[in-house]
């Protein structure tokens, strides 16, 4: 077989020359390959950097959710995939994410279950362990603020409510909402979630605050205990 001989950029096609048809057209009219190949600038002897880009995109199912959570090490397998690559692709799928987050904190009026969702998403999703958070509210329902109060493993994570209490009293919180995540996929409560949101209705009660709700997310999708009539 015959070698391979690596063209200079001056002669790809015009859809292997991602910067020019940026600068020609825009970000927008780049695909999520062509935007990677910018990132690594190049591929390998028998891949150009698009099409390496391209291989990486299948391998993750071309979710660039999936491949914002690979490791370093992990796209250091790909042939012309160094560690100063990867973690150019993966700085910029954590600022691609963080751009959102910045989008989310802009409303932050709780009004249903759906806002919390909405609010929590980009921080819960996909996690492969579990996590929990509080979010403190005051009297018109607008978040003070919120915390990650525990993180455990992928079957759970301990949760003292003291310390949830104690957080919602500094903030003057109004009401508490209960966020955690089953990376199991699975939506349905457990016995230790309804214990745990029995136990913090009550304990919030004793200080005059409320728990508006408990919301399990799972994937992209969520359940809320108080929708379902649980709280």
């Amino acid at each position: 077989m015959a070698e391979y001989e690596k063209l200079s950029i001056k002669q790809w096609a015009l859809e292997d020359r991602p910067r020019e048809k940026m600068l020609k057209h825009g970000f927008a009219a780049l695909s999520n390959a062509e935007l990677i190949a910018i990132l690594i600038g190049s591929g390998n002897r028998t891949e150009s950097a698009v099409e390496l880009s391209r291989r990486i995109l299948t391998d993750f199912k071309n979710d660039l959710d999936l491949l914002g959570k690979a490791s370093v090490d992990k796209l250091k397998q790909y042939k012309g995939m160094g560690e100063a690559k990867a973690i150019n692709v993966l700085a910029a799928l954590e600022l691609g994410k963080r751009r959102q987050l910045s989008f989310k904190e802009l409303s932050k009026k709780i009004t249903t279950s759906n806002d919390v969702f909405d609010h929590m998403a980009l921080y819960m999703c996909g996690l492969s362990h579990e996590e929990f958070w509080a979010l403190f509210l005051d009297r018109a329902n607008n978040i003070i603020d919120k915390s990650r109060v525990s993180s455990g493993g992928v079957s759970g994570t301990v949760i003292d409510i003291r310390i949830v209490l104690k957080q919602a009293i500094e903030k003057l919180a109004s009401s508490i909402v209960l966020v955690h995540n089953h990376p199991s996929g699975n939506l349905s409560p457990s016995n230790a979630d309804m214990e745990i949101t029995r136990k913090a209705c009550r304990a919030a009660e004793l200080i005059d605050m409320k728990v508006l709700d408990h919301l399990i997310i799972a994937n992209n999708g969520f359940k809320s205990l108080a929708d379902e009539g649980l709280m």
